[in-house]
């Protein structure tokens, strides 16, 4: 029996957006590695990796690809996720939203006050998300993560507002970018006001050459430092994604551990030729 042509046209347009969905994918997207990375995290006596997406050329940067895949606890890079949730169930209000300090002394001098929403975030205020996530609870928090499609997180209310610290959630530098592309571009299923909202928060830097944003993270696990950036370059009218996963040597200064996170993140545009030196 001969194929009616408009059921051979129709598997002909669900194959093309097959592909052009997928073709947005890790696995479909061109792979360059840049030995140059392994020298930037080799000065600061770090090992791990750095990973860029290049969205208009399709393209990945990175020194090393396997490690790229490895999941990880997300740390506070979790912040943005779950700054998204609070903000699409209410928990919380607006960019004016206060968390009132508990009075109990935290080993961070800044925490121990009251801080605004973006004080929080950028403070990377522990306490305050942990009230967040309270509140959210964890059926909602596993229905948006599933919304979401965030890494593979392990969540239950035993671990409500830790889980992204300790346990077995992960999280790979590769589904970190996809995550944050498809947040960028309105594609994860959130209302614009919140998309703009989080954009407006995870503004690090804005200079007349380029605008920075992301959040850093730093996890402790069996007595290994893991830290993190990720986040986004925006210049000249093009869209950088990146996601930097390092951990320290035995030779590493932690005194500065905690800026090194984005330092590495500049030196690797710099080394593209994204941004100047």
């Amino acid at each position: 029996m001969k194929t009616p042509i408009f059921i051979c046209t129709l598997i002909i347009i669900i194959f093309f957006n097959t592909n052009h969905v997928f073709g947005q994918r890790e696995s479909h997207l061109k792979k360059v590695k840049k030995k140059e990375f392994s020298a930037i995290l080799d000065s600061t006596n770090v090992t791990g990796s750095i990973l860029i997406l290049d969205y208009y050329s399709r393209a990945y940067y990175s020194n090393d690809f396997k490690h790229c895949k490895q999941g990880y606890l997300p740390a506070s890079t979790f912040k943005i996720v779950n700054s998204i949730i609070g903000l699409e169930t209410g928990v919380i209000e607006n960019e004016n939203t206060i968390f009132k300090w508990d009075e109990k002394p935290r080993s961070y001098e800044i925490w121990n006050q009251d801080l605004n929403f973006h004080d929080a975030f950028h403070y990377s205020c522990v306490p305050c998300y942990q009230e967040v996530a309270r509140d959210i609870g964890s059926k909602s928090m596993n229905e948006y993560l599933t919304k979401l499609d965030y890494g593979k997180m392990k969540v239950d209310s035993t671990n409500i507002d830790i889980f992204w610290l300790e346990g077995d959630s992960r999280i790979t530098q590769f589904e970190q970018i996809d995550f944050i592309k498809r947040f960028y571009n309105d594609k994860i299923g959130i209302a614009k006001s919140t998309t703009q909202k989080m954009k407006d928060l995870m503004i690090i830097d804005k200079t007349p050459e380029y605008t920075l944003s992301g959040k850093t993270g730093w996890v402790v696990k069996d007595g290994n430092d893991t830290g993190w950036f990720v986040g986004y370059i925006e210049k000249d009218n093009n869209i950088y994604f990146i996601a930097t996963n390092i951990q320290p040597e035995e030779s590493c200064n932690m005194d500065i551990f905690p800026r090194i996170r984005i330092e590495i993140t500049l030196n690797a545009f710099k080394t593209l030729g994204i941004i100047e030196n």
